[in-house]
């Protein structure tokens, strides 16, 4: 009797659907990821009783007890914050300032701060603290 060899095909997997799959799960976080952005400035929060934490606070501006000003981690002006907040808002129109403010900062430095915020046009203005004996 002859015999017939069977042909033995490789067997491939496609990988094809579970790339897609990948890529489907990376665009979903990538789009979902809220990135916290940093004043840039080593700051010791002051404490409040009354403290809340916010979840929009996308514009976020640090005050030194030096008067030093901070900004998308770049030492600025108080005549710079207006201009940033501008184009900080036009990134992002939903989002709100909060100032991070040092408890050795000067409530004069804070309060032009905040003047020059309401002079480009935003009204809600946050100062961050932490809750006492946490964060």
């Amino acid at each position: 009797m002859a015999r017939r060899h069977a042909h033995t095909e490789d067997a491939e997997i496609n990988i094809t659907p579970m790339l897609d799959i990948v890529f489907i799960m990376l665009i979903f976080f990538i789009v979902t990821t809220s990135f916290t952005k940093e004043t840039g400035a080593v700051i010791i929060k002051p404490e409040a009783g009354q403290a809340v934490a916010l979840r929009n606070g996308t514009i976020l501006i640090g005050v030194r007890p030096n008067d030093d000003i901070w900004m998308a981690k770049r030492q600025i002006e108080l005549r710079e914050v207006r201009q940033m907040v501008e184009r900080a808002r036009a990134e992002n129109p939903e989002g709100s300032v909060v100032i991070v403010a040092d408890k050795g900062s000067r409530i004069g430095t804070v309060t032009r701060v905040m003047d020059q915020v309401r002079l480009a046009g935003i009204e809600g203005i946050a100062i961050s603290a932490v809750k006492p004996g946490g964060q």
